[in-house]
C-alpha cells in the first residue's frame, strides 16, 4: 500500500475537492489522499485499505451529511483504525456537535470551514494529529479515564472540570464490565470513586481538581515570582486583558480557580457577539481566546484559589489558598458572578445528582428521553433551554417574573417560541426538590394560578442572580452592599476621593479605591452583563494599566 493515507470525506463535491487540493499540495508526497463524497463510500475505502494491510494516519469527517452524519461514521471507522488521528469539520453551527464528538468518538480536534488561509487555518492542526499518530505508531492512544456513579456529585464534578478544560476523557460507570476492571487494577472499591486514570497509567482516587489539572498537563505554577500585570479570573474579561496585556508586552499571568471561560465558557451558543453570524459555543470561544493569549505568551494559572490581597509599597500580592503568594506591579480582577444557590428544600442534597447550576452540558445526552426543568429568565436560561430541547422529552423554563422580554434578548424568545418541546412558566418558583439518590421531582409555587405541585424532574438546571466571588476582597478594595467593587466615578462622593488614595489624581475608569488595581466585567458595580462588553473592559484595563505603570 506505499504511504499511509489521509482520508477525507464530505458530501459536498466542491468542499470535497478543495479539501484533497489542500492536502494534496501540503502532504502529497508522504500520503495518500484519499477523498470520499459519502460516509458509506468512505467506509468501504477504509475496509479495502484494512484488507490490503496499509495504514490510515488522519481522518477528516464533515458532521452534517446525509444517512450517516460525521460523528457516526467517526465511530465506526473507530473500529477499523483506532490508532488514526480523527477530526470533525465544522460549520460555527456546528462546534456543539464538534465538543460533544471530543467525548463521544475521541475526536482529537475540530476544524470550522472555510479554513482561508490553509497555512494558519488547517495545515498546523493537520501537521499535530500526523505528529502524534507518528509519535504512537501502532500503540493505542489512551485518553485519561473516569469511573464513578452517574448521580454521585465528585464524579460530576471531575466530568465537568476535565469538559469545561476540554481536556478528552473516556467515562466508565463503577458497575460495568471495564470500570470494575479499572478499580480493581488501581486496588480501590467503589466507594473510592471517582477514578481517575491517565493516558500513561496513573489512577488517582477521589483527587483534587487541582491534583487532576497537574496530571492531564495544565499548568498549576507560576514561571515568575513577579509580573507587570495579573489577571484573577478566566472568563471573557479576563481572557480580553490577558490578551492585550501579553501583546503590548506586559509580563501577563491570568488565574483561575476552576476552569478558564468563567459562565460565558459554559454557554452552549452565544448568537449576539460581533463577528459571529451564526453563533459560536462558550467552550469554542473560550479554547480560541486562550490559544490567543498563549500565542503572545501570557501564562494561565489553573485551579489556584486566590484568597487574599496586600499591597506591599508598588507591588500588588496575591495570597493564593495553599498558602503561597505572588505578585506584580497591577491587578485586573476579572473574577465575574457565581449564580446564587437555589433556597429550596431539598436542592442541597440532590445537588450534582440531578440539580446543577449553569448549563452543564456535559448532561445533554443523559437527558435523553427525560422532562427537564430550568429556573431563570436571562439569556443563559434561553441558551440552557436550546440546547437541553435537543435531547430532552421536554424542557420548561420556569421564571418569577411575568414574561422573559424584560430580561431575555429577542431572538432567544423568537427560537424558543419555535420549538415544540420547549414551554415557558412564568411567575413560578421551585420550593422543593425530592429524589432518591438522585432528583425525581420537584415542587412549583405558581403565584398566578395561587397552586402548589409537585412534577417528576429528572434534571434541574439554575440560572438565578449573579453573586461576585469577591468576599476575599473585603477590607482590601471598596465594595457595595451586594460585594460588587466599585471603580472610577462611582469612588468618587461628591467630588472627593476615595479614603487612603494616594495619587494626585482621580481614580481611572476601571480603577479600584487602591491604585495599580483595576476590576473588569461582571465582577465591577455598575457593569452591563454581557459578554462583549466584558471582552472591552479586560481590553479597556489594560491601556489604564500602562497609564497606571507610565505614572509611576
Amino acid at each position: 500500500m506505499g504511504h499511509p493515507a489521509i482520508l477525507t470525506v464530505d458530501d459536498d463535491a466542491s468542499v470535497s475537492r478543495a479539501i484533497a487540493r489542500d492536502l494534496r499540495r501540503r502532504y502529497g508526497e508522504q500520503y495518500r489522499i484519499i477523498r470520499a463524497a459519502s460516509a458509506a463510500e468512505a467506509l468501504e475505502a477504509l475496509k479495502e485499505i484494512k484488507l490490503r494491510g496499509g495504514r490510515v494516519a488522519v481522518i477528516l469527517a464533515d458532521y452534517r451529511m446525509p444517512q450517516m452524519n460525521g460523528i457516526e461514521f467517526l465511530e465506526q471507522a473507530m473500529d477499523l483504525f483506532p490508532n488514526a488521528r480523527r477530526a470533525l469539520l465544522t460549520a460555527y453551527a456546528d462546534t456543539d456537535a464538534a465538543i460533544q464528538a471530543i467525548n463521544v468518538v475521541d475526536v482529537d480536534h475540530y476544524l470550522l470551514k472555510p479554513w482561508d488561509p490553509p497555512e494558519e487555518k488547517l495545515y498546523p492542526v493537520l501537521d499535530a494529529l500526523l505528529d502524534a499518530w507518528q509519535a504512537t505508531g501502532d500503540r493505542e492512544v489512551e485518553d485519561v479515564r473516569v469511573v464513578g456513579h452517574r448521580w454521585s456529585e465528585p464524579s460530576y464534578q471531575v466530568r465537568d472540570f476535565l469538559a469545561r478544560n476540554l481536556v478528552p476523557y473516556k467515562w466508565f460507570a463503577a458497575d460495568d464490565p471495564e470500570g470494575r476492571r479499572l478499580l480493581e487494577a488501581a486496588g480501590v472499591g467503589p466507594e473510592s470513586i471517582p477514578l481517575v486514570v491517565t493516558a500513561d497509567g496513573r489512577a488517582m482516587a477521589q483527587p483534587s481538581n487541582s491534583e487532576v489539572a497537574e496530571a492531564v498537563g495544565l499548568s498549576t505554577a507560576p514561571e515568575r515570582d513577579f509580573y507587570d500585570l495579573i489577571i484573577v479570573g478566566g472568563g471573557p474579561a479576563g481572557l480580553g486583558a490577558a490578551v492585550y496585556g501579553a501583546s503590548e508586552g506586559l509580563k501577563t499571568l491570568l488565574v483561575e480557580r476552576q476552569a478558564v471561560g468563567g459562565q460565558a465558557g459554559q454557554s452552549s451558543r452565544i448568537e449576539n457577539y460581533l463577528g459571529f453570524p451564526d453563533g459560536i459555543s462558550g467552550a469554542q470561544l473560550t479554547d480560541r481566546a486562550r490559544r490567543q493569549a498563549g500565542k503572545f505568551s501570557a501564562e494561565v494559572l489553573n485551579t489556584r484559589e486566590v484568597v487574599g490581597l496586600r499591597t506591599d509599597g508598588s507591588a500588588r500580592t496575591l495570597h493564593f489558598a495553599d498558602g503561597g503568594e505572588i505578585s506584580a506591579h497591577s491587578i485586573v480582577l476579572a473574577t465575574g458572578v457565581a449564580y446564587r444557590p437555589l433556597a429550596a428544600e431539598g436542592v442541597a442534597e440532590l445537588t450534582g445528582s440531578g440539580v446543577y447550576y449553569g448549563s452543564a452540558a456535559t448532561e445533554g445526552p443523559a437527558c435523553a428521553g427525560s422532562d427537564v426543568y430550568i429556573i431563570g429568565g436571562a439569556n443563559s436560561a434561553g441558551q440552557a433551554a436550546l440546547f437541553f430541547s435537543r435531547y430532552a422529552r421536554s424542557v420548561t423554563l420556569l421564571v418569577r417574573g411575568d414574561s422573559l422580554e424584560a430580561s431575555m434578548s429577542y431572538y432567544l424568545i423568537q427560537q424558543l417560541n419555535k420549538i415544540d418541546n420547549v414551554h415557558v412558566r412564568t411567575r413560578c418558583e421551585v420550593v422543593g426538590a425530592q429524589g432518591n439518590g438522585h432528583l425525581q421531582a420537584i415542587t412549583i409555587c405558581d403565584s398566578k394560578n395561587n397552586t402548589v405541585t409537585s412534577v417528576e424532574c429528572g434534571y434541574l438546571f439554575v440560572f438565578i442572580g449573579a453573586e461576585p466571588r469577591t468576599d476575599w476582597l473585603s477590607g482590601a478594595v471598596a465594595r457595595d452592599e451586594k460585594g460588587f467593587v466599585y471603580t472610577g466615578p462611582d469612588l468618587l462622593t461628591n467630588g472627593t476621593r476615595p479614603a487612603g488614595w494616594d495619587r494626585d489624581r482621580d481614580p481611572f475608569y476601571l480603577e479600584c479605591s487602591v491604585p495599580g488595581i483595576f476590576a473588569a466585567g461582571d465582577v465591577r458595580a455598575n457593569s452591563v452583563k454581557r459578554v462583549a462588553s466584558a471582552v472591552g473592559e479586560g481590553a479597556m484595563a489594560v491601556t489604564l494599566v500602562h497609564r497606571y505603570l507610565e505614572a509611576q
